[in-house]
């Protein structure tokens, strides 16, 4: 097993992809210590010691009429979380200047629901204005499912890349989600791409979902072309029907990382919500092939601090684009 896992690396650096079946082999290896440092090397090849910092702004929050199992937002849901139409613009302005004074390299405005009307993508304009001239930072969106003229819109806005996660592989995606499909999310990466956007999409982890299932996320997001894939762990909230789900092990979290970089080489695996139900043990996803991370708090929950993350990541030989 040991061989194969040498082997892949060699096939890697020499411009040979990964396939389903050597994939499905190597997250079998015994030897995990291994496969994850392996796959550490492969991210130094590859992508080099920066590291890649992104942060959010919960633009929208709550009232979300689709039925996402695993989101507190959903209003299908009692959750309890807190719901507002669009986010306080001088509220938005101190997290934006706080992440931009921590070195952080991007900032999505994020929106809870199917998709952002006229009305409410006018108001988000004034605010992108003031995070470009207030800020460093590159902006991106994630606001739903995109037609083109939102697309074409948020560009003229500045903003760069679209996110929009795929969740889970096409195969198990129907146990995630009813109200909408994997497809129309896959159109929505495509209509950003189209009008000039990079695509940042990845997935949840941990929602009853196969080790064989998460390879096959793996391969369509390099099928798509994502080089911003964000790794979500799950976080059991009450109210959701997977509240009762027991959080991933860590030796499995390394494990889907290191797989992941395996099938990506040359893809930022960025460490996104969840990571901080690990505690300490959250940055050894970073010796395991990831080596990006959103920072700050996430939509429902709460994360590191961005000077701890830093301090961490810096300590383990990470370089930072504007971080000191």
């Amino acid at each position: 097993m040991l061989q194969l896992i040498q082997k892949t690396y060699d096939l890697l650096i020499n411009g040979e992809p990964v396939d389903r079946e050597t994939a499905r082999q190597l997250v079998l290896c015994p030897d995990r210590q291994h496969l994850w440092t392996v796959a550490d090397a492969v991210r130094r090849h590859f992508m080099g010691d920066q590291f890649h910092l992104c942060s959010i702004i919960n633009g929208r929050s709550g009232n979300c009429t689709e039925n996402c199992r695993f989101c507190a937002q959903s209003a299908r849901y009692q959750t309890g979380v807190e719901t507002y139409e669009i986010i306080d613009p001088v509220r938005a302005m101190t997290i934006a200047r706080d992440n931009d004074d921590h070195g952080v390299d991007r900032l999505s405005l994020v929106t809870s629901g199917h998709s952002v009307d006229q009305e409410t993508l006018q108001q988000f304009k004034e605010l992108y204005k003031q995070i470009e001239q207030k800020t460093g930072m590159e902006c991106c969106a994630s606001m739903g499912f995109l037609d083109r003229d939102r697309a074409e819109q948020l560009t003229g806005m500045g903003v760069s890349r679209y996110h929009c996660n795929l969740e889970a592989n096409k195969r198990y995606f129907p146990h995630v989600c009813s109200s909408h499909t994997w497809q129309e999310k896959v159109d929505t990466l495509e209509i950003a791409r189209a009008a000039g956007m990079s695509l940042c999409s990845g997935g949840i982890i941990g929602m009853g979902e196969s080790m064989n299932d998460r390879i096959d996320l793996a391969l369509e997001l390099r099928q798509l072309g994502i080089k911003s894939i964000p790794i979500n762990i799950l976080t059991p909230i009450t109210g959701t029907p997977l509240a009762e789900l027991q959080p991933l092990p860590l030796q499995e979290v390394l494990t889907t990382i290191a797989v992941f970089r395996f099938i990506n080489p040359d893809a930022v695996i960025r460490m996104a919500g969840g990571r901080q139900q690990l505690g300490a043990d959250q940055y050894h996803c970073f010796a395991a092939g990831a080596n990006g991370a959103i920072v700050g708090n996430y939509l429902t929950t709460t994360g590191s601090s961005i000077a701890n993350d830093l301090k961490q990541l810096q300590g383990m030989g990470f370089t930072f684009k504007r971080a000191g």
